[in-house]
């Protein structure tokens, strides 16, 4: 408990701009997937229940952010094909200001470049795209100023298209690409090494603080990740967590530095173990998902340098329904929630030893991508086709579920529901919804 408390404290510091009931970026106040917000809704439909709703020129899987009486949303113009930032008035839906960030929103079928979420302190927002353009503006939608990552540091090598949010975090923002060291579908540099990296980057100015390669041994697609670093106090040591690469890793805020490596999970280098899962922390332990069916690994970092399966404090194995593919756990309650995609489960599953107090399968059979949110004593999912879960935290009851878009087509639903100021924000493909009073 006192742990716990230390993180808290930790990072009431670190956001002490932040207003009681703010999801500032991707996992929300607490990095986790959760929130203390209270008296959230349980029961509603598209059309009641609802404070507002505003139509949306494209799909994206960026998550609404909300801080104060704005809410922020990374996203594109289909018609247009055009990447754009947007501003919307928390009470009303509003829109404040919108702004186009530049021509061309894909590459490929999978994804758009508009799949980050942006981040706040509620004083600046930050908007990072896949085509790797990082653009400031402050809240009242001036831009600060501009930059592009590729052209910085090298064009992104992914096979697919790039996708990881920003962390603002003790004055700095984070940004990572963990990546191939050679070209991948004709992506990347090719007169050298794409080398794996973790940015700090100024948030006033834009300027680089430091820039921290991170070497890999993974083999082939196995080096992308498409995972945000988290930050976190592990045995009362502040660190940034970076996994991706065969490796979950613990940087120091300050430096860049890596404090500590795991990576014993992959021992014959699979070529194709490509990471989607961002790290969680809880009572200390860590959560590693491997990827398309792979065990989660609870890992315990309580040295430094290189560590070995002594680091591993337990492995899902024999518990077939723990595993994650594509949504990040969350933390809440004292325990992890893990959502599997492919397995088509969630469970609630007891930090220090991997016991499963409850494991329900999933409604529907639409596929669930999007993280899930964790609040009021109760688990918040949607799907593909855009059907929300409500889910009692305590037993896995399903409360409900709801229908909050029209299955089918190309685009479906990826963005998280998430909670503020007492109500819930919900991305479909083309709509924005404010649930509550």
């Amino acid at each position: 408990m006192r742990k716990h408390c230390i993180f808290l404290v930790f990072v009431m510091l670190a956001v002490s701009t932040a207003q009681a009931g703010d999801w500032p970026q991707w996992r929300g106040p607490y990095f986790n997937g959760s929130t203390d917000e209270k008296n959230l809704p349980s029961d509603w439909s598209q059309t009641e229940g609802i404070a507002w709703s505003v139509d949306l020129p494209g799909s994206s899987a960026a998550t609404p952010i909300v801080f104060g009486d704005r809410v922020f949303l990374s996203g594109l113009d289909a018609d247009r094909r055009v990447l754009l930032a947007m501003c919307f008035d928390h009470t009303n839906g509003k829109l404040l200001w919108q702004h186009d960030i530049t021509e061309g929103i894909s590459r490929d079928r999978r994804s758009t470049f508009a799949a980050s979420s942006a981040v706040t302190d509620g004083k600046i927002v930050f908007f990072f795209y896949a085509n790797g353009e990082l653009v400031c503006f402050d809240v009242k939608g001036e831009r600060q100023w501009k930059r592009n990552i590729q052209d910085d540091y090298g064009e992104f090598a992914f096979q697919w298209t790039f996708a990881s949010s920003p962390t603002l975090f003790g004055g700095k923002l984070y940004i990572q690409v963990l990546q191939r060291d050679v070209p991948a579908r004709g992506h990347g540099m090719k007169d050298r090494v794409n080398e794996s990296y973790i940015l700090a980057v100024e948030p006033g100015t834009g300027k680089t603080l430091w820039r921290q390669i991170r070497p890999s041994k993974a083999r082939a697609e196995s080096r992308e990740a498409f995972t945000t670093p988290i930050p976190s106090t592990i045995n009362g040591r502040q660190q940034l967590l970076v996994i991706g690469g065969d490796a979950l890793t613990g940087h120091d805020l300050e430096t860049g530095k890596e404090l500590w490596r795991w990576g014993t999970w992959n021992p014959d280098r699979i070529g194709h173990w490509r990471l989607v899962t961002s790290p969680v922390a809880g009572k200390d332990i860590v959560l590693a998902c491997g990827p398309k069916n792979a065990p989660i690994y609870a890992i315990k970092p309580q040295a430094t340098g290189v560590l070995d399966d002594s680091a591993i404090a337990w492995v899902s194995r024999d518990v077939r329904e723990v595993s994650a593919d594509v949504p990040t756990p969350a933390f809440y309650d004292g325990d992890f929630f893990i959502l599997s995609d492919l397995r088509k489960s969630l469970s609630r599953v007891e930090p220090k030893t991997g016991k499963v107090k409850w494991t329900i399968a999933t409604p529907g059979s639409a596929k669930y991508e999007a993280s899930p949110l964790a609040a009021d004593g109760r688990i918040y999912l949607i799907d593909h086709s855009g059907e929300a879960a409500v889910i009692d935290a305590a037993d896995g009851t399903v409360l409900r579920t709801i229908t909050m878009d029209k299955a089918g087509g190309s685009e479906v639903v990826r963005a998280s529901i998430v909670a503020a100021h007492g109500k819930l924000f919900i991305r479909t493909t083309r709509k924005l919804y404010c649930v509550g009073k």
